[in-house]
Parts: C-alpha cells; sequence; structure tokens
C-alpha cells in the first residue's frame, strides 16, 4: 500500500531544509524548527496540517519581522521547487496580508517553484476588487505557472480550498481573466480556465453556457476548455449542454444486453459488467455512455455517480457492446457502506438499463484463516 502523501513531510526532510536556510540565514535555530515541527500531534496531522505546523514553525524560527523573514525564504526560493515547497505560500497567507505588496510580489515568485492558489484566496477575501485586479495583471505574465495562478487562484470552489462565496454568488470579476486565457499556449493554464468554468457552473449554468455557445468553434484548444469546463453539467445530464455537444436522447436505441455479476458481494469486492446497445437504422448518431452508480449512506439519503463508460460516433444500425469491472473497495474520496446499490446504464442522459447489487460487510476473519 502506497505511503500517505503527508509522510514526504519528515524528521529527514526538515533536517534537509534545515541545511537550506542555513546557506541563506546561518543564525537559524534548525533544532528548535525540527522540535516545533515534530512537537506533540504531528503524527496525527494530515497533510495541510503538517504544512500549516511547518509554516508556524518557521514562523517562530525566523527573523521576527516579517519582511526579514521573506528575504530569507525568497533567497532559498530556487532551491525548493515541487508540491513540498507549498508551505513557502503558506507562510505569507499566514503572516503577510497586512504587508500587501511585497506579500503579492512573493506569492508571484513562489508559484513558479510550487503553488500560490491556495495562499492568495485569504488576499481575495479581504480585498476582492485590488487582488482581481493584481490577478487580471497576472493573466497577461510571460510565466505560465504565474498565469495559471490567475485562474486557479480564484476558483469559487478550488478543491482543498476555502471557497469564496462573493465569487460563488457573482463570478463576472473573473470573467476577463478567463477571456484572456481561454486560448493560452500552455494546456497547464488552459487546464485551470476549464477547471474554474467548471466551478461556477455548479452555481450559473446558464452562465458557463453562455460563455460556451460564444468560445466553441473557434479554435481546437479552446474547444478542449469548453468540453471540460462544462463536464459537471454533462454529468447531470443536462439538456442544453447535452445540446450543445450534439449529444441528443436516442430513444429508438434498444439494450440488448446488461449485465452485473455477482448480485450480491462483500465491501472491497468488485463487480463485473457488460452491455449491449442495438442504435436505430437510420443516420448516424452521437452517444455518451455511462454507469451511474447509486450509493446508499447512513443517513438514508442515496449518493449518485456516473463514470464515462464511453463517447462516440455511431453509425446507423450498428451494434455497440462493452463491459468492464467497478471495485466496491474503499478510497481516500469515497466510502462504502452495506446495502443494495443500483447500477444503471445511461444513454445520452438516460437511464437505459439498471441492476441491483447487494453490497455486504466483511465477514470476520479468524485468526487461523
Amino acid at each position: 500500500m502506497a505511503e500517505p502523501l503527508k509522510a514526504m513531510y519528515n524528521e529527514p526532510f526538515l533536517r534537509a531544509f534545515n541545511d537550506i536556510v542555513r546557506k541563506a540565514y546561518p543564525a537559524f535555530d534548525g533544532e528548535a524548527f525540527v522540535r516545533l515541527a515534530l512537537a506533540e500531534g504531528w503524527d496525527e496531522l494530515e497533510l495541510k496540517g503538517r504544512m500549516r505546523r511547518i509554516t508556524a514553525s518557521l514562523g517562530a524560527a525566523l527573523p521576527a519581522e516579517y519582511e526579514a523573514a521573506l528575504d530569507v525564504l525568497e533567497a532559498i526560493a530556487e532551491e525548493c521547487r515541487g508540491f513540498p515547497y507549498l508551505f513557502f505560500p503558506d507562510f505569507v497567507e499566514v503572516y503577510g496580508l497586512a504587508h500587501w505588496e511585497r506579500s503579492v510580489a512573493a506569492l508571484e515568485l513562489f508559484t513558479r517553484m510550487s503553488s500560490s492558489e491556495f495562499a492568495v484566496r485569504p488576499y481575495l477575501k479581504h480585498d476582492q476588487p485590488r487582488m482581481m485586479a493584481q490577478m487580471e495583471l497576472w493573466s497577461r505574465h510571460p510565466n505560465e505557472h504565474v498565469r495559471r495562478l490567475a485562474s486557479e487562484g480564484c476558483r469559487p470552489r478550488l478543491p482543498w480550498a476555502d471557497a469564496l462565496p462573493a465569487l460563488k454568488r457573482d463570478p463576472s470579476p473573473i470573467w476577463p481573466i478567463l477571456e484572456r486565457l481561454k486560448a493560452d499556449p500552455s494546456e497547464y493554464v488552459r487546464r485551470s480556465v476549464a477547471n474554474n468554468l467548471n466551478d461556477i457552473s455548479k452555481d450559473h449554468p446558464d452562465k458557463v453556457l453562455a460563455i460556451a455557445k460564444s468560445w466553441i468553434g473557434a479554435r481546437e484548444e479552446t474547444d478542449w476548455i469548453v468540453r471540460h469546463g462544462c463536464r459537471g453539467l454533462l454529468r447531470s445530464a443536462d439538456p442544453a449542454a447535452m445540446a450543445l455537444f450534439g449529444i441528443v436522447p436516442v430513444p429508438e436505441a434498444q439494450v440488448t444486453e446488461w449485465t452485473v455479476t455477482p448480485s450480491a458481494l462483500e465491501i472491497g469486492g468488485s463487480v463485473e459488467f457488460r452491455y449491449g446497445l442495438q442504435v436505430p437504422a437510420d443516420e448516424p448518431v452521437k452517444l455518451r455512455l455511462e454507469l451511474a452508480v447509486s450509493f446508499p449512506r447512513t443517513t438514508g439519503k442515496v449518493y449518485r455517480k456516473l463514470f464515462k463508460l464511453s463517447e462516440k460516433t455511431a453509425s446507423g444500425g450498428s451494434l455497440l457492446q462493452g463491459g468492464r469491472s467497478f471495485s466496491f473497495a474503499d478510497l481516500s474520496t469515497r466510502r462504502h457502506y452495506p446495502g443494495i446499490h443500483q447500477l444503471a446504464l445511461v444513454v445520452n442522459g438516460q437511464e437505459a438499463a439498471t441492476a441491483e447489487v447487494n453490497l455486504l460487510q466483511p465477514a470476520a476473519r479468524g485468526d487461523n484463516a
């Protein structure tokens, strides 16, 4: 089993970082820094908790004046690249709000080495017009990491981050940034634009569809943004989104096969499913096939999630067949509970066939089993 991501923050990492800091700041008390970071509760902390503990330990071991402490971090930034060093922008998030201009410049620098997408959000909440004006400037920056920050940092629903309620209510300040970046030469940046659109679509589907209609067809890269940005709307079978991409109901299509085996299994096991779909014998039709799984919860509610199987244009009269396995093993993002789970074949947003699977609590295993 792979180690959890938080394990990258450990004593060897902290001591190696101490060696880097001391090059720029010989007075750095590395022993105190390591001791503070690994203090009581460290083992129980998850990834972001460990990151914040490192930030706080740096705050205690670096110079007391924020700008002097920032001098040290900026001096070693080139040696500290990648995901583990997200505590550089986190330091700016925690200690720098009262030093706006210096902090914003530091976020611009640090995002090139890791990412300032989380750290910029308190600045947006504190003074959104000022920060959005800065992010519009970043959208013109020659460095792709800085341009990406312009979009990623203002995503209303950025995962692992606090939501931005004001931008959830009114995303209009985001549009100029996305317009500028919609044909960015960097795929890294374009993916962020698409993810931002997808965030906005959860609160303002009509606005995202209007943008999608105005962008689609201009160039291949932007078409990819539109498609990926509307993925949430497609998963929810929004009629306007489906129609935009030529996916319309096909009531004449006939399910020739739909089997799910076994019909009962323990949590952690897998089922195999097979499907067959007969396409009407006239014009070619665009088909989006998905597996919908309804997961019961302990609250009595049911959580339904769709998994894409295929999307293609099928010729008239053709027979589409396929299948695969589906695992009911627990994930970090999804836990399974005993009960009846419904699996459905979804064709262009419409359930075409269903089957039930009884998921059971694993039987107790004896020591001598």
